[in-house]
């Protein structure tokens, strides 16, 4: 241990506006700021405040400047359509000015919005980056959501334009995204004023006269566009909580603070350098694909790599492997659901073997909970550092995490580590109060949050303030629950409202999950609490084998139920494990445990529109039905 670590989180909590202060001199300003921290409207606290820059510039254009035109900047693999293209930073200039152009030429200015619904592919990196520059604000949404979703968002960004393609592909599922746009701008009460659509070879998109206008075409005519200056506050995008009912609350995220936070974090978390590979396996749509697909990499001067493939069956579990040895990837990140997916189709990891991964040299894991099983297999497999961090759409980047680029703290298996600089988080109870080490109970941030993290929710500061503020005083809200050990490493639970009461005892779900995971046949597990009228709560798992194991699914359960007794105790009355095949996840690979717990619970319930493959909610339907449940009055 070298202290450094301590040294850094403590300056950032005794003197945050010293501490990023200097972050920011690694920034590029129009106007550099002078006021680093604005606490005059709290709990709305802002960064940066009398700061202008230009998030495209810093991103792009700076980099090209500095003599660095001929380095990688994007790397896109497409194991769907077998596509490679490579991008240096000198290419990606020269398409986002040219695109910039095209958005400018249909009015598109600083402030206005643009919808990008968009696959996995260059371009949607190269609109985004093109709103940035001028100073426009983008909302990605997930390509191939349902109509009915985008509508909504639509409605709530009231976008001048639609950036869209004409297909995505699933595996080798051609999804049309041109009838589900029409739909949603059908159903919509604000329409935009344009659409551009980018054609793919595998779907051709109709085209509406006078809407739709074709992106070569439109970017073919059009006159590069410079940077447009905007102040640090000013938005940079809005991006929609994923899995939301009703009305889906806008996170926005400012210029200064974002760039501040992003940059600062790729070398003091993921300890990467300027001109190393990083891979973020993720999806633009999704808060990870901002940050860590686009934003952070070539903020930071990286190579960073646009997947369009999943972690198996494109073509197989050494998809990965692949692409990391292919392009000499550094560091990866990623969400535990992807490994597990590799696990059980690959158990012994032999698929490995086929590939070169010397210069790989960090696994980052986040987006749901790092089970201890999980981890010790990553970690046994590929013999090197396996990172569980936590952080959330609202942050922007990690909470809690081992910084290796400040100094790599010993691991503790569940644990993301301790808090990253910036965040003083701690475990309250009910009432708002401070509770000891060891015991569990809401996981909180003491405000100000730092730079990057969410400014309001789009047009509805009361709906921030609801969501975030109003429940502890002086706190942001996380909705986790988890606790903090004697040495100061973090542990998250999952969920409030999955820590569950059975017959008065508060339990988490997590916990049981942590032991069902270690099971030698379990590939991956969920484990929820069900309504029961003795009980009030009553625990059920839901296990999917490993791939090869042929022994009486009785047995596993009895086995599974005997863990629980013995490593929680009697007091958890789990007594009831449902082998499946799948379990239904969002696309970016949570589980949907609480529309499983709908289903359990007979209320009625809606299939999210970020579903990955709605047929195992069908499957798991039958499977709840042949067990009994809902239970029967």
């Amino acid at each position: 241990m070298t202290g450094e670590y301590k040294k850094a989180y403590d300056e950032s909590i005794n003197n945050p506006e010293l501490f990023w202060k200097t972050a920011a001199e690694e920034i590029d300003w129009y106007k550099k700021p002078t006021i680093i921290l604005d606490a005059s409207n709290k709990p709305f606290y802002r960064w940066f405040t009398d700061g202008e820059l230009n998030t495209c510039y810093n991103a792009v254009d700076r980099h090209v400047e500095n003599g660095r035109a001929d380095q990688l900047a994007l790397i896109y693999d497409s194991p769907v359509t077998g596509k490679k293209e490579k991008y240096t930073y000198g290419e990606l200039l020269s398409r986002v000015a040219e695109f910039a152009g095209a958005l400018s030429s249909l009015g598109v200015q600083k402030g206005d919005r643009v919808i990008i619904y968009m696959p996995m592919i260059p371009q949607a990196a190269i609109s985004m980056l093109a709103c940035a520059r001028l100073g426009a604000i983008h909302s990605v949404v997930f390509g191939g959501f349902a109509p009915h979703e985008l509508a909504v968002r639509i409605d709530d960004a009231k976008p001048k334009v639609i950036v869209s393609a004409s297909c995505g592909i699933e595996v080798k599922r051609v999804i049309k995204y041109k009838p589900l746009l029409d739909k949603a701008i059908e159903l919509s009460k604000n329409k935009p004023e344009k659409t551009i659509i980018f054609q793919r070879e595998e779907a051709e998109a109709e085209m509406i006269e006078g809407r739709d206008l074709d992106w070569s075409e439109l970017a073919r005519k059009s006159r590069p566009a410079d940077c447009v200056p905007v102040k640090s506050t000013d938005p940079l995008y809005i991006l929609y909580t994923s899995g939301t009912t009703g009305m889906p609350k806008g996170v926005v995220r400012d210029n200064g603070g974002h760039a501040v936070a992003l940059k600062w974090s790729m070398k003091n978390v993921y300890d990467v350098d300027p001109g190393d590979v990083y891979w973020a396996a993720s999806d633009v749509g999704w808060v990870v694909g901002h940050s860590y697909i686009i934003y952070a990499p070539l903020l930071h001067g990286c190579t960073t790599v646009l997947y369009e493939g999943k972690p198996v069956r494109t073509p197989d579990a050494g998809a990965f492997w692949r692409v990391i040895s292919e392009y000499g990837v550094k560091a990866l990140f990623t969400a535990p659901t992807a490994f597990r997916a590799i696990k059980k189709e690959d158990p012994k990891g032999k698929l490995l073997g086929d590939y070169d991964l010397s210069g790989f040299k960090y696994l980052y894991l986040a987006g749901e909970r790092l089970d201890p099983d999980t981890y010790d297999w990553a970690t046994d497999l590929l013999k090197i550092p396996v990172i569980d961090h936590w952080w959330q759409t609202e942050t922007g980047w990690a909470i809690v995490a081992n910084c290796m680029g400040i100094e790599q703290l010993e691991v503790k298996a569940g644990s993301p580590t301790k808090p990253a600089p910036g965040y003083q988080v701690e475990i309250l109870d009910s009432k708002g109060q401070n509770l000891p080490a060891g015991e569990e109970g809401i996981v909180a941030i003491k405000l100000p949050l730092p730079p990057g993290t969410l400014t309001t929710i789009w047009e509805n500061d009361g709906k921030f303030e609801k969501s975030y503020t109003e429940m502890f005083k002086g706190y942001y809200f996380t909705g986790d629950g988890g606790f903090i050990d004697e040495d100061g490493y973090v542990y998250i639970m999952g969920r409030v409202d999955d820590v569950i009461n059975v017959a008065g005892h508060r339990l988490s779900t997590g916990g049981m999950e942590e032991v069902i995971a270690t099971h030698p046949d379990v590939a991956e597990c969920a484990v929820l609490g069900v309504a029961d009228s003795f009980k009030g709560q009553l625990p059920v798992g839901f296990v999917v084998l490993k791939d090869g194991v042929n022994r009486d699914n009785d047995e596993i359960v009895s086995e599974l139920v005997g863990m629980i007794r013995s490593e929680i105790g009697a007091v958890a009355s789990f007594k009831k494990a449902i082998v499946v095949e799948r379990l239904p996840k969002t696309r970016s690979g949570k589980i949907l445990r609480g529309t499983i717990r709908d289903m359990a619970d007979g209320k009625d319930y809606k299939i999210p529109s970020t579903i990955d493959d709605p047929d195992t909610l069908k499957e798991i339907e039958e499977h709840l039905r042949r067990e009994g449940y809902p239970e029967k009055d």
